[in-house]
């Protein structure tokens, strides 16, 4: 039997897949172990939309936490833009236009903090021990550039459980181009929001993963975000807050942007907020199958910040490491408008990020969307 990933998607189709299905005509087998590939829910659309790129989640089943690779068919060029205060990441000066190295073999999402970034040495090891990555020399030996983010969930259950090489090996083994679960999954396992003034009683919600991809004619953008920010979510069509600081009833939105601008009017009266570095970091990766070299995909992250500031507000903060990274497939190689790329990438990563706390399970001491 053979259905279309349209058709997965409606029926619910989760990673663990049933002996004789297959995605694209290729068998699926079940991921297990925290392990997650396809989506549980119908969504609109996902990263995997782009041809070429496959994603695979790993759940920690100890507590909220996880990684996300993100592979693919052929090394794919790379841009990204670090406006984040103290973004955690790794290799990803290598993406700036200066350097001479234009295409990576993977990226690994990551929750744990900054030791997170260890687990990044697991896809290396997947990569390599496939042939994949640059040729050194040596006849045996080939180097992927694999970019690792990462966010701090540290204070989600017992911050000494952290994702490991062993957990990105799994996530990298359940990778496919199937639909890509969304919510409290992978690197989104532990993701949250609306914390910046938890120490005044106003607490925060649950993060996620969210993705959207948009086809324009033959052009295709899509976008994976995990969304671990600091301020609240809205939707940007609407201006509506759909997840972030609560009221003390715990009923209510603070509305975290209202509550800064008293904080002016307040002086030194106000309250502390909880707006130390690496506590705060949405993490967002576009794609396009559109031809554009590392200078164009640079300015296509620069641009689809944008987006996310549409999404989260405030963005940006003293404390939040926000990184974007853009990739390009180069499979459409015509003249396409930078700018019109770059404005339909910013909504994706908007509606991607709202779909990310909107697909979110909530854990003890941070609901989610759906528990209001």
């Amino acid at each position: 039997m053979q259905l279309t990933r349209r058709e997965l998607a409606r029926f619910g189709v989760t990673g663990a897949v049933a002996g004789g299905v297959s995605l694209r005509g290729l068998p699926v087998e079940a991921a297990g172990d925290g392990a997650q590939s396809a989506s549980t829910t119908a969504g609109a659309g996902s990263l995997t939309d782009v041809p070429g790129i496959r994603v695979g989640h790993y759940t920690d089943p100890r507590r909220p936490t996880g990684c996300t690779a993100i592979l693919f068919d052929e090394p794919v060029t790379a841009g990204a833009d670090y406006d984040g205060s103290a973004p955690g990441e790794l290799l990803g000066v290598m993406l700036q236009p200066v350097s001479p190295v234009d295409r990576i073999h993977g990226i690994l999402l990551t929750g744990g903090g900054p030791m997170g970034l260890g687990a990044v040495a697991g896809v290396v090891r997947y990569l390599e021990s496939r042939g994949i990555g640059y040729n050194w020399g040596p006849p045996t030996v080939r180097v992927p550039i694999v970019v690792g983010a990462v966010i701090d969930d540290l204070s989600v259950g017992d911050g000494r459980i952290r994702p490991d090489p062993d957990m990105a090996v799994k996530a990298c083994e359940a990778a496919s181009a199937a639909p890509v679960a969304e919510g409290s999954v992978g690197a989104g396992a532990g993701a949250t929001v609306g914390k910046i003034f938890r120490s005044r009683g106003l607490g925060g919600m649950k993060g996620g993963i969210g993705t959207v991809a948009l086809r324009r004619g033959d052009v295709i953008v899509a976008a994976l975000c995990v969304v671990n920010a600091a301020g609240d979510v809205l939707d940007f069509h609407t201006g509506r807050i759909v997840a972030g600081a609560r009221a003390a009833d715990g009923k209510a939105f603070a509305n975290s942007a209202e509550v800064l601008q008293k904080d002016l009017e307040a002086g030194p009266s106000a309250g502390v907020l909880d707006d130390q570095p690496f506590r705060a970091t949405t993490l967002t990766v576009v794609a396009t199958n559109v031809a554009l070299d590392k200078t164009s995909l640079t300015k296509l992250a620069m641009m689809v910040n944008t987006g996310a500031a549409r999404a989260i507000n405030p963005y940006h903060t003293q404390g939040d490491g926000d990184q974007v990274i853009a990739l390009s497939t180069n499979r459409l190689k015509r003249d396409v408008s930078l700018t019109a790329i770059g404005s339909t990438a910013a909504q994706a990563a908007a509606d991607a990020i709202r779909r990310g706390v909107e697909q979110a399970t909530g854990v003890p001491g941070w609901p989610a969307v759906r528990d209001l």
